[in-house]
């Protein structure tokens, strides 16, 4: 026995179901929810950024200047 994973629309899958179905096959349909756009990022990472964010809105932040530059970087 082989098995076939073959992803359809609803369109294709009616004309499969109908060639198994005249070829004598047995078949199994699975269906499954539309898939919503899934991210390629760690949840912690994007709430550690959405967080950051919103620390930085109100305020929290450091301003990048020449002095802090040489002290950080020695340059």
């Amino acid at each position: 026995m082989n098995t076939f994973i073959v992803h359809a629309d609803s369109k294709v899958s009616k004309a499969l179901i109908a060639i198994f179905k005249a070829l004598n096959v047995n078949f199994e349909v699975e269906k499954t929810a539309k898939k919503t756009k899934e991210s390629p990022y760690d949840p912690e990472f994007v709430k550690m950024i959405l967080e950051r964010s919103e620390s930085a809105k109100k305020g929290n932040v450091i301003e990048y200047t020449p002095e802090l530059r040489k002290k950080w970087f020695g340059k």
